[in-house]
Parts: C-alpha cells; structure tokens; sequence
C-alpha cells in the first residue's frame, strides 16, 4: 500500500523568553543587551511514524502533548527542529477554521478569499459555489453581511464547507468536528465518513474517544512531546482510558 506521509525521527523545539516583559521596547531593550533569558521547549520529541494511503490514523493525548504541533509540521505551516516530513500528495489541512478568512469581508468573499488559500481556482469555486452555500445552510442575507457579525458556530460552518468542497488526497483535522450545534456536527461527521469512504488519508486528533474509536484505522498516544503508543484503534484508547 502506498505511503502517503512520512514522519522520521521529528523534534520540534521553541525558544521562550523566561523574563516577564510587559512591553515591546523592555524586550527590545532587554535583547540589544544581551540580557534577554531563554527556556527551551520541547513540543516534540523523536517522534517517527508513516500513514499508508487510505489510512484514518487519530492522534490522541492530553492538552500539550503536541498533537496539534505535530499536524502543524505536517502541514508545512511549522518546519522542525530535527527530523523529515515526506508528504505525497496534496493536503487540506482544517485546523483552525475560519484562520484564512478577512472578518470585513462578507461571506460570499470569504468563501472565495478562503477557497483560493486552500489551493481553489476562481472558476471551481464559482462551479461550486451552491453546494457550499447549501452546505453551510447559512442563508442569502448572511452571505452578504461582515464576518465580524457572524456567530462563531456560524463562522466555523462556512470554513467546513469550503474546506470540504472536494476530496483531498490528504486531509488534516485538528477538532474540527467539535464545532457548530449538535445536527451541523452529525452532518460535519458524515462529510468525513463519505472523504473517508472515498480514499482520502486522513489524520485525525480529537479529545473524544468515541469519535476516534469509530472512524480511526490506526490510533497514536502522544503524550509530553512523545509517541507513547501507536497501534490497532482499540488497543491504544483501551491504554489511554487505563
């Protein structure tokens, strides 16, 4: 089976500045001195592992255990401090819903400022443009109104809707599912199920065991930064719940 992403031996470290600094011109002042304090964090540690085409392989841990930086590195949007990433084929990654979209912007922009971020020529997004509106389920008068008047459940479901207008080779989920009223999150979860269905590889983290328990082929435990646990989906939540 054809490996779609490759993670070989990843670290991920920041630099934080330890001293308490209350301005920009303290911390201007403090750096041109040479009196400025760093911690070193380790997001990541030595973490290596591959996802074959087709594969839903969820990330679970607890908050700081570096699922969302590791989805970061693979995405492109962080390069790591050690290690490679091979990645074949294009991705979607949905990891902050709505990151991409101009809150001055009406929502008919913002489906056409978002879609071309994702990689959506002008002509597609026009061919598309229905369904996504349908999808959302947010209403004509809406699609002409700001951003910033926009709800965030309602912000979240035209990010889902563009984002999830075509079927990526690869798609990078961060929470997504967590988001909007109980019926829009069914919905949301069907989509998934139907990308999943058609041979898309996705990765997956979620605070919620049952979600991964039903749509993951494959589960990896991080916890602090390390790769505690990959293995069959029942096996590795069986451990986390233990």
């Amino acid at each position: 089976m054809k490996t779609m992403i490759e993670v070989q031996d990843v670290s991920m470290r920041f630099r934080m500045a330890n001293d308490r600094i209350s301005s920009l011109k303290e911390y201007a002042v403090q750096k041109l001195s040479d009196k400025l304090k760093y911690n070193e964090f380790e997001a990541l540690k030595h973490v290596s592992f591959d996802v074959k085409k087709g594969e839903v392989v969820g990330l679970i841990g607890h908050n700081g255990a570096g699922k969302s930086t590791i989805l970061k590195v693979i995405s492109g949007i962080l390069k790591p401090t050690e290690g490679q990433v091979r990645v074949y084929g294009n991705i979607v990654p949905m990891l902050e819903l709505g990151s991409g979209f101009d809150m001055d912007m009406t929502g008919r922009e913002n489906i056409f400022l978002n879609g071309a971020i994702l990689g959506y020529s002008e002509e597609f997004l026009k061919g598309k443009y229905d369904e996504i509106v349908a999808f959302s389920e947010l209403s004509g008068q809406f699609l002409e109104m700001p951003l910033r008047n926009y709800s965030s459940g309602m912000v979240a479901r035209l990010a889902f809707s563009v984002a999830t207008v075509v079927e990526p080779e690869i798609l990078i989920v961060d929470e997504v599912l967590a988001v909007g009223d109980a019926a829009f999150q069914e919905k949301s979860r069907a989509r998934m199920m139907e990308l999943m269905g058609g041979g898309t590889t996705v990765l997956f983290v979620s605070h919620s065991l049952e979600q991964i328990r039903q749509m993951c082929h494959r589960v990896m435990w991080l916890d602090h930064g390390e790769a505690k646990m990959i293995g069959d989906t029942q096996s590795v939540c069986d451990a986390y719940e233990g």
